[in-house]
Order: C-alpha cells, then structure tokens, then sequence
C-alpha cells in the first residue's frame, strides 16, 4: 500500500512539473510570435510543410466520411419519408462535429507527429544546442513558426474537410440514390446558421489547432534524446492530442449548444 502511494505520489508530482514546463513553453512560443512575423519566409516553408502536405489526407478522408454519412443517412430518412433533408444532416454533422473532430485527429496523427519527431531529433542530434552556442534562440527561429503553422492550417484543412465531405455526401445522395438535388442544396442553404453552425465549428478547429501545435512541440522540445525517448514523445503526442480534442469537443459542445 505505501509503495503503491508512492508510487502515485511520483506521477503526480511528474504531471504537475510537466505542466508547467508546458505553460512555460508555451509562454516563450506566443513571445516568439512577432519575431516570426517580421521573418515570413520562415512561416510560409513551415505551412507548405504542416498544411499543404496534409492536404491531400484531409480531402480524401473528408470525401469518404461525407459519402458515408450520405449512404447512412439517406437510409434513416427515407424510413421517415424525410429523404430529402439528406443535406441538411450531412452538412450539419460535417460543420459542427465531425469536420472539426476527425479533421483535427488525422491532423494530429500525420502534421502533429511530424512536428514532435522533427524537433525530437533535433534535440538529439544536439541541433537545439548548437544554435544555443551560436546565441540564436531555437523557440523563435525553430518552433514558434511551427507552431504558427499548425494554428493556420487546421481551420483551413478543416473547412476543406467539411466541403469536400458535402460534395460527397451529394455524390452518393444525389447521383447514386436519386435525391432531388434542388432539395438537398435548397434545404441545405435555409437551415445551416452562419453562427451556430459554421462559426462554432470554425471556433473548434481554431481551438483544436492551437492545443495540437502546443502538444506536438511541447513533447518534441521536452523529449528524451534518444531514439527511444523520440519515439515515446511522438506516441504521447499522438494520444495526448486525441484526449484533449475529444474532451474540449465536449467542453465546447457543451457551451455552444448546452445549457451550461
């Protein structure tokens, strides 16, 4: 019993001093914003390797989870007589949930471990050091832009996913099953709310890039530097990271659609 105490007593005093390593981190990456700012080609090779690298996942997930979603939900309504209001489903699940949470984790999956084994291996490597030698801060000139990148681009992936998934939703809904196509945009277009629906969703995936970025780097920057303790950072990054989407897409849920 006392070893098991103890034992616990270990992992949470771990947690709270990962925290804030983390909160620090955190700190020294948003004061290294403006110096990102003042150097854009730092930024814009970082986003051509976070978001238009990703693009090519994100826009076909987005298509087969939209035809998917057209396939399940047309069966469900036209049990009801309501076949027709297809557009309506598959738009509204894409804008509010599943666009911003599936987008999110294969984001975090392919951008997020990449960023983690990337500066992981430029710890090891002695990479990070070295340009501490040289009186260049790493924070600014290496991660923050990496962090900037994944902020910017999991909104735009993420509105990609929600289009493409519609456009596949009336692949399968219009051109397979025979769904007046009048009426899954006409319906689609009077029933979706610029603000309930698309400015919440693109509030999620505002949120849900900001903590992906912050997760991925923090546990590259902060790895052991070796093989293994890279290894073990990217895993981290990619659970941690579906843990906090999951949990904030209920915390948000709730606030945005909840009586809380």
């Amino acid at each position: 019993m006392i070893d098991l105490l103890t034992q616990l007593g270990k992992k949470t005093r771990y947690s709270f001093a990962k925290l804030g390593r983390s909160s620090f981190f955190l700190q020294q990456l948003l004061m290294g914003i403006t110096d990102v700012l003042v150097r854009p080609q730092l930024l814009s090779k970082q986003l051509y390797s976070v978001g238009v690298l990703s693009f090519f996942l994100i826009t076909i997930s987005g298509l087969f989870v939209g035809m998917v979603l057209g396939l399940q939900g047309y069966y469900i309504l036209s049990n009801f007589g309501a076949d027709e209001a297809l557009g309506v489903m598959v738009a509204t699940s894409l804008v509010r949930e599943l666009g911003p949470v599936v987008a999110a984790l294969l984001f975090a999956g392919r951008a997020g471990s990449a960023l983690t084994a990337e500066i992981g291996l430029m710890k090891a490597t002695e990479q990070l050091s070295g340009m501490e030698m040289m009186a260049i801060d790493p924070i600014k000139r290496i991660v923050t832009p990496r962090f900037l990148a994944g902020f910017i681009s999991l909104p735009l992936l993420t509105a990609l996913f929600s289009s493409v998934g519609v456009l596949g939703g009336h692949l399968i809904g219009v051109s397979l099953l025979g769904v007046d196509e009048g009426s899954y945009w006409s319906q689609m277009q009077a029933s979706l709310d610029v603000y309930d629906d698309i400015l919440n969703g693109v509030i999620k995936s505002i949120v849900f890039g900001f903590v992906i970025s912050w997760i991925a780097l923090f546990e590259g920057y902060d790895a052991i530097p070796t093989s293994e303790g890279v290894s073990c950072a990217t895993t981290r990054t990619v659970v941690n990271s579906a843990f906090a989407i999951l949990g904030l897409d209920f915390i948000l849920t709730a606030l945005m659609f909840g009586d809380i």
